[in-house]
């Protein structure tokens, strides 16, 4: 079986970075986010119901559904980022669906990437071998949205007001990568603990998720 390390994090904090470095070094990169984008495509369920909650205002140009609107509006919302869950519908289901059918296409011995913002929460974690979570600090993930999405103090604060801190996420990672320092000292940390995964992996050591039973136990308390 492939190897797969579910790669996770707030925003701006190198996920996309750290997955392109490792692509360069061989592995497979899925973005389970952009899998979940596509359930409201025009044409699907959810595309109707998201106008019908949210209005007009939310479709682009190209008639697709304009993610920046959207997010504007459920962003730091609780109850308006529920509203859109419930429109999209079953979006675990729906994502495994594709993601089997990725790893279905996956060579034996391939390293493979799922990248996922909420894969903790959402329950993507049980599709890895490993997770590794991402992590810096607010007013760096800030300072970084302003530079490079070129969004308003304000509209970073929003973004980020919905992001869950990394230590809530900690316990159910097998390794946690800070990204507060430059892009250099960030890709070499980056390529090392990959060293080290692909080595365990490849000798037969590398050991269970923690991820496994941490899922274990929130399913088993929520039933």
């Amino acid at each position: 079986m492939p190897l797969v390390i579910g790669i996770t994090g707030s925003i701006a904090t190198g996920k996309s970075t750290a997955c392109s470095l490792i692509s360069g070094m061989g592995a497979v990169h899925c973005d389970a986010d952009r899998l979940v984008h596509r359930l409201y495509d025009p044409g699907k369920p959810a595309y109707y119901r998201i106008i019908e909650i949210f209005g007009d205002e939310v479709v682009g140009e190209d008639e697709y559904i304009d993610r920046k609107v959207l997010g504007s509006k459920v962003f730091g919302q609780p109850e308006e980022m529920r509203k859109l869950t419930d429109a999209i519908g079953s979006i675990n289901d729906a994502v495994k669906g594709v993601v089997d059918e990725w790893k279905a296409t996956l060579v034996k011995d391939k390293v493979a990437l799922l990248e996922a913002v909420n894969l903790i929460e959402a329950g993507y974690g049980q599709w890895c071998d490993q997770v590794w979570l991402f992590a810096c600090e607010e007013p760096t993930a800030r300072r970084r949205m302003m530079e490079r999405n070129q969004f308003s103090d304000e509209e970073a604060r929003q973004r980020l007001s919905s992001q869950r801190h990394w230590e809530e996420r900690a316990p159910a990672s097998d390794l946690v990568i800070f990204n507060e320092g430059g892009l250099s000292e960030f890709e070499a940390r980056v390529r090392s603990e990959y060293a080290k995964t692909l080595e365990l992996w490849q000798s037969g050591r590398l050991p269970e998720s923690v991820y496994v039973a941490w899922w274990k136990s929130r399913t088993d308390y929520s039933s």
